[in-house]
């Protein structure tokens, strides 16, 4: 298993267990019932996760790149789909988006500065 996970980057696991999360927060959150965060949450953690695992079979730089877009797309999705209002939706967006934006990046920023330590 060591061997399997050994050029792997924590980041994409991480953001697959934050696209679990987002993908059933709005179960456990309570907000399935509204049509705009409910789908939202379903549809990009869908594509927060496939391109997570994507980058865990075979790691291209554009994943994380559209994962970064992901995330903040998540941000700020409750102030342009207008469900700011409803606290726990707008929170779980805000927090797990964040999340995943900054796992991306740090994956982008780790990746170049490995690339420019190698040459």
């Amino acid at each position: 298993m060591a061997k399997i996970l050994e050029h792997k980057h924590m980041q994409d696991w991480a953001n697959l267990a934050l696209a679990i999360l987002l993908f059933i927060s709005p179960w456990v959150l309570g907000f399935s019932a509204e049509q705009a965060p409910s789908v939202n949450a379903w549809v990009s953690a869908i594509v927060i996760g496939a391109l997570a695992l994507g980058a865990i079979g075979k790691f291209y730089e554009w994943e994380e790149w559209v994962n970064l877009l992901a995330g903040l797309w998540v941000v700020v999705s409750p102030w342009i789909l207008g469900f700011a209002a409803a606290t726990a939706a707008m929170w779980v967006h805000v927090v797990l988006g964040l999340l995943v934006a900054a796992a991306a990046a740090w994956e982008i920023w780790e990746v170049r500065h490995q690339s420019h330590a190698a040459a």
